[in-house]
């Protein structure tokens, strides 16, 4: 059907958007919607919180403001926004209980235990961006979490769902488990119409699980007390009256998602690529702790979590070991390290074990 209606003067936007929403399904991914450009609703609130500077040593966030909130600066000429989500669960959703416990095991957020999701939807995007020129010429640009881009309001715009409490895009039939991608082009495409949204209503679920109480406020985030901050963004030491909260998450933390009400309609992803690699999904910390640089940047190949070095792996590390049940193969793990550590990194491993060694247990 996109082949014979093909043509670089076509000019039949409509059945050119119901071509996109074909094509991206072809390409693995779950939905999209098209919106313009306006964002002026979502400027008072993004400045707002740029201005108490809540999002802590994440200054980039800071720049490039006006291409944030307005697309066409950032690339000119862009009148439409294609907005792409992804299923992204390499494993059975979780129940609303199943949150992180200091049982031993290193917790790694779900989105980080696969391959590279930048890698994934970047390449995907592009895909769909040719397809579209090939049908109808055009300028495009895709992005996934790699330039000034508002996309949760854009998703939202576009009718993929509802910025939720907890500040993630929540779509009423799955939840929030999924990566969005944009594709910016100058070609008029009708926009998405968009569907009354449920909203969070009453539900304050996410607020309540938060362990850092980072979420101070409905959609309101103090990045510097989230623990998906402080294990990725952050490179210095983690404020100590913090660190038990962190419990066992050593990179991201999911637990407003799993207890969002919402979460009980994802599903889980069919895309090998976001299968969980090499055990990290219930990988136990004494394990971890044996990893030398080399091992971790070998086993981490193409991986998100190779967003953090080496000596912010093991400072996370240290602090869900000084959580965990006493356990001698830890402590033999810490002390270890200990011996070749940075001093910031060593002062959470003296941490760490002196809750080890004095039994003290989160």
């Amino acid at each position: 059907m996109a082949a014979q209606r093909a043509g670089a003067e076509r000019r039949d936007y409509a059945a050119l958007a119901e071509d996109i929403g074909e094509w991206a399904k072809g390409l693995g991914f779950q939905q999209i919607g098209i919106t313009d450009t306006d964002l002026a609703d979502y400027a008072p609130a993004f400045r707002r919180w740029l201005g108490e500077r809540l999002y802590g040593d994440m200054t980039y966030l800071a720049r490039n403001v006006e291409k944030r909130l307005v697309p066409e600066q950032l690339e000119p000429g862009t009148v439409r926004v294609i907005s792409a989500r992804m299923d992204y669960l390499g494993v059975k959703p979780p129940s609303a209980t199943a949150l992180p416990s200091n049982d031993g095991t290193a917790y790694i957020a779900r989105y980080a235990l696969g391959r590279d999701y930048h890698k994934t939807l970047r390449r995907r995007l592009a895909r769909l961006a040719k397809q579209i020129d090939g049908a109808a010429g055009g300028a495009f640009r895709a992005f996934t979490d790699s330039a000034p881009v508002l996309e949760k309001p854009l998703g939202e715009k576009a009718g993929l769902g509802w910025v939720g409490k907890n500040t993630l895009l929540l779509n009423a039939t799955a939840g929030s488990w999924f990566f969005l991608g944009e594709i910016y082009t100058n070609l008029p495409l009708p926009t998405t119409q968009r569907a009354a949204q449920p909203g969070c209503g009453s539900c304050r679920a996410c607020i309540t699980v938060c362990p850092t109480n980072a979420i101070v406020a409905p959609r309101r985030l103090d990045a510097r007390r989230c623990i998906s901050y402080l294990t990725i963004e952050h490179k210095g030491a983690i404020p100590t009256q913090l660190r038990e909260a962190v419990g066992n998450r050593i990179f991201g933390c999911d637990d407003c998602q799993i207890v969002c009400p919402w979460n009980r309609f994802a599903r889980s992803s069919q895309e090998v690529e976001f299968a969980p690699r090499h055990g990290l999904d219930k990988a136990a910390i004494a394990t971890l702790l044996g990893w030398d640089e080399t091992t971790f940047h070998r086993r981490t190949i193409g991986m998100a979590v190779r967003r953090v070095s080496y000596e912010q792996w093991l400072r996370n590390l240290a602090v869900a070991a000084g959580n965990a049940p006493s356990d001698p193969a830890i402590v033999a793990g810490l002390r270890q390290r200990r011996q070749t550590a940075s001093d910031m990194v060593r002062e959470h491993i003296d941490w760490a074990l002196a809750r080890q060694l004095g039994g003290v247990t989160a």
